[in-house]
């Protein structure tokens, strides 16, 4: 880089309120599912299930980028061997969110659209079969992202010693291309099935009357809020091509662009879960309150006696 040290870093009241914001969702989050963990009917339950996969998918997401974070910040260099690891890692996941927050908005689909066959359709054991399901799919673009970069590189280059990012991956310049080109494809397919889903819904709103119009305004609010995290999520698969065309153009301003992606497109979809299931769903809600208060109040006691 021709810039100096203090033009390519954030300052570091930047990384330190990332750092406060990212200690503050992480404990949101493990005490989340802390709480899931302990009733039977929130593991055996299908959007439950998911909701703590997010949980955990976001967790990983959150702890990798912000040591990605502190690595660039710092200018600390790694090898190259693990740096691979992380990026795959952090890739894999990157998919994994969005995917499952397509999947759950399929499930409140079922739910509303086709609520004699919920029960059969979204079992304990299907969800474990869409977990596998997830995974798989979010795994093939490493899969042939490692298989180009295999063939690209000689042994001595795992043994180097650099700063970690993605671009020091991209050997060619149809590489970002594909990766663009999969990334897409991907924003494409989910977008159609959250449009498809949300307008399937809102039909069966309009017909449904009482009780049940309620509960498929309900169900009609959760995925456009999945839609609106899912929003985020897609859109951070976009973020490498602004992020490639601004480096050419300064390099001050590909930090500041990338630090602002950072927040805005791969934290704050990270800190939405918790207030879409953790707080606007009653029943996990009550669990949460009675978890919370039921540990206050033992803490007042021992401090008492």
């Amino acid at each position: 880089m021709a810039a100096n040290d203090s033009s390519v870093r954030v300052n570091n009241d930047s990384v330190i309120l990332v750092q406060v914001f990212i200690s503050l969702f992480l404990c949101i989050n493990f005490l989340l599912i802390t709480v899931f963990f302990m009733k039977d009917f929130f593991y055996t339950t299908m959007r439950y299930i998911f909701f703590a996969m997010t949980l955990m998918s976001d967790c990983v997401i959150l702890i990798l980028s912000d040591v990605l974070l502190l690595l660039f910040h710092f200018h600390f260099t790694i090898q190259m061997s693990f740096c691979l690891i992380v990026y795959v890692t952090v890739s894999l996941y990157t998919f994994i969110t969005p995917l499952t927050l397509t999947v759950m908005t399929l499930e409140r689909f079922v739910a509303i659209c086709m609520p004699l066959r919920h029960g059969e359709l979204c079992s304990t054991r299907s969800a474990l079969h869409c977990i596998l399901i997830i995974h798989a799919i979010s795994a093939l673009p490493d899969v042939i992202f490692l298989s180009i970069f295999f063939a690209s590189v000689n042994h001595s280059f795992y043994t180097q010693s650099g700063e970690c990012s993605v671009e020091k991956f991209i050997l060619h310049t149809w590489q970002g291309h594909l990766r663009s080109a999969i990334s897409q494809f991907y924003f494409l397919i989910m977008v159609i099935i959250i449009m498809f889903s949300y307008f399937k819904i809102m039909k069966v709103a309009r017909a449904a009357s009482g009780q049940n119009r309620k509960s498929t305004r309900k169900g009609l609010r959760t995925v456009v809020l999945h839609g609106f995290q899912l929003f985020l999520c897609l859109f951070l698969l976009w973020c490498p091509i602004i992020e490639a065309a601004v480096r050419q153009i300064n390099v001050v301003l590909y930090v500041n662009v990338r630090y602002f992606n950072y927040i805005v497109f791969i934290l704050s979809p990270r800190c939405l879960s918790p207030l879409i299931y953790g707080l606007r769903d009653e029943r996990f809600f009550v669990d949460l309150r009675s978890f919370v208060l039921c540990g206050l109040y033992k803490k007042q006691l021992s401090n008492e006696s």
